[in-house]
């Protein structure tokens, strides 16, 4: 099971790579069940439309521990703190 997170592009890449990498990033890898976290940044879009800035897949054993993930306090200050510097502008699911 997967947890994804969509980013729009940010005002100030810098900052938020600083932001995201820095610190986002070691709390996520506090998160509990969390098997492996891949980062892509988006390079080019082929197809017309809005592309994310960049994606983020976090793999989770079963849905159950993607569940206990969602509801560990380590991910609500990991969501506390992506709110810190980009709040509004990011898309999360979960999938299969």
């Amino acid at each position: 099971m997967k947890l994804i997170a969509l980013y729009a592009k940010p005002d100030d890449i810098e900052a938020f790579n600083t932001a995201y990498f820095d610190t986002h990033v070691p709390l996520i890898e506090k998160v509990p069940g969390l098997q492996s976290m891949h980062v892509s940044k988006h390079v080019r879009t082929l197809t017309k439309g809005k592309a994310p800035f960049m994606i983020v897949e976090m793999r989770f054993t079963d849905k159950d521990s993607l569940v206990d993930a969602l509801n560990s306090k380590e991910m609500a200050a990991a969501g506390e703190n992506l709110d810190s510097f980009t709040k509004g502008r990011y898309t999360l699911m979960m999938a299969e």
